[in-house]
């Protein structure tokens, strides 16, 4: 079911893709593996996946060797993404762990992220999440306030920050979670005409199981998709 899976989310964003003239090749499907077994994990594994994407360190930590190690032995290298709130006492065994960080939320946490990277001699890849819609629940930076704290960042030697993260509202209807997308895709553009980071931006991780293809259509490389892989899961 997973393989079955797998190849039904590619075919549904490659038609996304062609919809907005843009390259498959070039979005990247994290597989969410929140409360997913690590032999579910390596189902995906074999049906293609290479982008992991953990929300808790605590349940990363025990699952992580056993999966490197399987995709190791078969000649895979996985890229390990942190997709969800990273509270700043986890950092360390997040910078440990993790290839990419999405959810940079706040500059005091950009810096903690930096000091352990420092500390074994790494330059972080992270993502800042921005707070697209007006959900209390919602973490990230308001819009306006992303150029500033991107400047702040700018001055931290490993700290490399490749791009965006937001997450939409959930809604009964896709099409409604365009707008939000749409404002990550044009923040993108600005900051980048503003020059505020030393590298141009590239990634926009935007678009869950329900509303992934919305996602693509508006300029999406990244998409972060749990239920649509591995079915139903119980909360642990």
């Amino acid at each position: 079911m997973v393989r079955e899976n797998v190849l039904e989310v590619r075919g549904m964003m490659a038609r996304a893709a062609q919809r907005a003239a843009t390259d498959p090749s070039e979005i990247a499907l994290v597989a969410v593996t929140k409360n997913v077994a690590a032999e579910k994990m390596c189902q995906a594994i074999d049906a293609g996946i290479t982008h992991i994407g953990e929300s808790r360190i605590q349940e990363a930590l025990p699952k992580y060797e056993q999966v490197r190690a399987y995709a190791c032995a078969k000649g895979i290298a996985l890229s390990w993404h942190m997709i969800g709130h990273l509270q700043t006492n986890k950092v360390r065994e997040a910078v440990r762990l993790f290839d990419l960080i999405h959810s940079v939320d706040s500059v005091r946490l950009a810096r903690r992220i930096d000091k352990e990277a420092a500390a074994i001699g790494k330059v972080q890849d992270v993502l800042v999440e921005v707070k697209t819609s007006p959900e209390a629940a919602k973490y990230g930076f308001m819009p306006d306030d992303v150029a500033g704290a991107l400047k702040e960042m700018a001055s931290l030697d490993h700290l490399s920050i490749k791009g965006l993260m937001t997450v939409a509202p959930a809604a009964h209807d896709p099409r409604e979670a365009r707008p939000y997308f749409r404002t990550l895709k044009e923040l993108l553009i600005r900051i980048n005409e503003l020059r505020v980071t030393h590298d141009e931006l590239r990634v926009l991780s935007m678009g869950m199981t329900d509303d992934f293809e919305v996602a693509v259509e508006e300029g999406a490389t990244a998409v972060r998709i749990g239920r649509g892989i591995f079915g139903d899961r119980k909360e642990a």
